[in-house]
């Protein structure tokens, strides 16, 4: 898709506000029918600029009240030890984002965990399991300042 007009940048940031917006409701704030509404959000899906739509889930609220931050190390960045790597941690449920980084570490992960007990388990179980991996560098976040969902349009 090509640069988005105003009326598309409009669309996107009541959407990033409320994903469950009818179209109808959408239509109107935005000035446009329903049917040329439609056709423009139809276009914004297809071409990526809108990759799903999703709940905003509380990890605090369902018992998560931990968030590390993990740095890990692997033993090289070849293709196969980096495509190992990242088909093992996504099957990890705990980790709630990965990060194939430059600079010091391989990769950055957000992880979620219940208590200091869960983390370690989660340590022990996921995280020292995954393939190639040197080092592991865990920080715990004591206070989530800003958590943002949305991106600037």
């Amino acid at each position: 898709m090509g640069t988005l007009d105003s009326i598309d940048a409009a669309m996107l940031r009541i959407l990033q506000q409320d994903g469950r917006i009818s179209n109808a409701e959408l239509a109107e704030r935005v000035g446009l029918s329903p049917s040329a509404c439609s056709r423009r959000l139809d276009l914004l899906e297809k071409s990526g600029v809108i990759g799903g739509y999703h709940a905003h889930l509380s990890p605090k609220a369902l018992g998560y009240t931990m968030i590390a931050i993990v740095h890990i190390s692997l033993s090289g960045q070849f293709a196969k030890t980096l495509a190992e790597f990242e088909a093992a941690v996504k099957l990890c449920p705990n980790v709630l984002v990965c990060y194939l980084m430059s600079g010091e570490y391989d990769y950055i992960l957000r992880v979620a965990a219940k208590d200091l007990a869960d983390y370690e388990r989660i340590h022990r179980d996921w995280l020292s399991a995954l393939p190639h991996v040197v080092k592991i560098n865990s920080s715990f976040a004591l206070r989530e300042i800003i958590d943002r969902p949305n991106v600037g349009i």
